[in-house]
């Protein structure tokens, strides 16, 4: 590893910068089996980008990880404010995690404002690494210092290391013809170098991405790769680093297989190409963007050799009316969105139900209401997909409950919209879409059979002996009507949202034939076979039941280990269907004396277990645009034990 990025750099010329200095003395290396790091800076400052090939890095690796990138929803926020500050934050461990951490042991703070903005994070103890050329005294009145931070005392709980980032930046990259400001842009580079150095990380694939990157700029690329090789070159040489640190690959963590590192939002374009190829149907994604569901439609107009097809629409209607006009022509349709959007989808949503046709419509949900906080986490969609509909519209609800599981949920969304003809809600959110973690790549052979059976003739005899085909008769045991191709001889029938006489599809306002049709969508709806929910109860003597759905599993499970760890029984649950519940969920609330809810929202699972089960559940809730804190739930689920 080190062998390469201790080789000097090479100028697209050939010229030789930034020859590795020796270090004075070997230096300690300190074994530890995770860390928590935060970058932090302007949002301009590249903390994303930084964030994302440490991670990437630490995946090639092996360690297992989890992220939690948090930026503002400006696309340049004011620089050097709080609001204006991004970051980025991974836990990677030698063994299974599940969250992105609680606290940071390790900040690396840009300026004044990354460091107040984040420094009440930052446990006693905790490393510092700071940028001090932007400490100036205009720097740290914007955010509200009087004196220096790193003068005044309030850091001496913590281990600073102050260095000049801009500066030693600049240096590195003197002999390339790049002014003082393009040269300050690669100090994030230099940034990355000095954690890579600290954490022995690989540097092979981030080198490789400046190359590709700046493909068409390469006095760019080599000056980013410069940076980031006096970074480490700087950790290795400087006597304030006296140490560094290992954590070995989570070599037992993982089943045998191939892995890469993946965000929710690529998992899930991913799923959806697989559950077009398993239905062997074309993929259409009619789509508007919005934050933060848009990189599903960029990720999939890359995929025309997979066949998909991607429309970005001048609105979310339209996004809507063109994935159903496509579900009517035979393919696996999609529209991707976020809680405002659904909003505006949801006319077209109950039509899906009256034209009883497959479409997936992603909800990737953020903070709200309105426009809210766009790039902020939050699952308060979950009442407004169960009922955000004018008259009696059911529609499947599926969540997965981490970035990897992302993949299999969009999978068993097709698999529900295709078998039962109807629109499915998938409830995703900006913590998942964002995040990142370890996903084994699937084996073809583990994917399900999505293929379903069109419409090819006549379905019906008439009393008189004459075939027919009706557009609404329906399987027996799925309640599913017959998908039929427009153009296909024989099969012509009426559409539209007036509702329909059972079996002809003929418009009809008979109200008993209407109760009939309500009754029986709703009956569509309520026989889908999902798997029973499975409880995690070693004991098998726990009184407390904690249950979950979404992206609160990571926080939740990690809360129960702990509280397990100190001895407490208590068992869980999390839910990845929601409607239709799993069929043994009531029998499940009823062995446990409490119930404990964690949402992000302010109850909506409790109030919908509550009306269908009678059972008493305890909402634990946060809306604070962040997921929770482990060490926060465990608290919370203890006092719910001993209460």
């Amino acid at each position: 590893m080190t062998s390469q990025v201790s080789s000097p750099a090479e100028h697209a010329d050939g010229a030789v910068v930034g020859e590795q200095r020796k270090p004075a003395r070997a230096k300690e290396t300190r074994r530890l089996d995770r860390v928590i790091i935060r970058f932090a800076g302007d949002s301009g400052d590249g903390m994303q980008l930084t964030g994302d090939r440490f991670t990437s890095e630490t995946a090639s690796f092996g360690n297992d990880l989890s992220t939690l990138p948090n930026f503002p929803a400006e696309i340049r926020a004011p620089a050097g404010t709080l609001p204006g500050v991004s970051s980025f934050q991974l836990h990677f461990a030698d063994h299974d995690i599940l969250t992105p951490g609680d606290a940071p042991n390790v900040l690396v703070a840009m300026n004044p404002a990354a460091l107040k903005a984040n420094i009440g994070d930052v446990p006693r103890g905790a490393e510092i690494i700071v940028n001090t050329d932007e400490f100036t005294k205009r720097a740290m009145a914007k955010v509200g210092y009087a004196a220096s931070p790193l003068e005044d005392g309030s850091l001496d709980g913590y281990a600073v290391h102050p260095v000049p980032l801009t500066t030693m930046t600049v240096e590195a990259l003197k002999e390339f013809e790049l002014s003082r400001k393009e040269a300050e842009r690669s100090k994030n580079m230099f940034a990355l170098g000095l954690l890579s150095w600290m954490y022995h990380r690989p540097t092979e694939g981030t080198e490789k991405f400046l190359q590709t990157k700046f493909a068409k700029k390469p006095e760019i690329a080599a000056a980013n790769i410069a940076a980031f090789r006096a970074g480490w070159n700087f950790g290795e040489t400087t006597e304030d680093f006296a140490v560094s640190y290992e954590v070995a690959p989570a070599a037992k963590t993982f089943p045998t297989g191939t892995y890469r590192n993946i965000s929710g939002n690529l998992a899930l374009s991913y799923g959806l190409i697989a559950a077009s190829k398993q239905a062997d149907l074309p993929l259409y994604l009619g789509s508007y963007p919005i934050t933060p569901a848009s990189d599903i439609l960029h990720e999939l107009s890359k995929h025309k050799n997979f066949g998909v097809r991607t429309f970005q629409a001048e609105d979310e209607i339209a996004g809507i009316g063109a994935a159903l006009g496509a579900a009517f022509g035979g393919s696996l349709a999609v529209t991707t969105t976020s809680g405002p959007g659904v909003a505006l989808k949801s006319e077209t949503i109950g039509l899906a139900v009256s034209l009883e046709l497959p479409l997936l419509v992603i909800d990737i949900q953020r903070g709200g209401p309105s426009t809210g906080l766009p790039t902020k986490t939050e699952q308060a969609d979950l009442l407004q997909a169960m009922y955000g509909r004018n008259g009696e519209a059911p529609v499947p609800v599926v969540a997965p409950c981490t970035p990897a599981d992302c993949f299999d949920a969009a999978l068993e969304a097709a698999r529900i919209a295709l078998t039962y003809r109807t629109p499915v809600l998938l409830l995703s959110d900006g913590y998942l879409a964002n995040g990142s973690e370890p996903w084994r790549i699937p084996e073809v052979d583990e994917l399900p059979d999505l293929r379903v059976q069109f419409a090819q003739g006549p379905n019906h005899t008439l009393d008189d002996g004459t075939e027919v085909f009706w557009p609404y008769k329906r399987d027996p045991q799925t309640l599913a009507r017959p998908w039929a191709i427009p153009g296909t001889p024989g099969l012509e029938h009426r559409i539209g949202g007036i509702e329909k006489q059972d079996g002809t599809g003929n418009i009809s306002y008979d109200p008993a034939n209407h109760d009939f049709m309500v009754r029986t969508r709703q009956a569509k709806i309520d026989g889908i076979d999902v798997p029973d929910i499975e409880v995690d109860d070693p004991s098998g003597e726990a009184n407390t039941l904690v249950l979950g759905w979404g992206s609160t599993y990571g926080p939740i499970t990690a809360a129960v280990r702990r509280l397990r760890a100190a001895g407490e029984n208590i068992a869980q649950a999390h839910l990845r269907h929601l409607n239709p519940f799993p069929r043994n969920l009531g029998a499940v609330l009823g062995r446990y004396e409490k119930v404990v809810i964690p949402e992000m929202n302010l109850g909506q699972l409790a109030t919908l277990v509550r009306a269908k089960y009678l059972v008493d559940a305890h909402s634990y809730n946060q809306v604070n645009g962040m997921p929770f804190k482990a060490e926060q739930l465990a608290t919370a689920l203890k006092e719910a034990i001993d209460g």
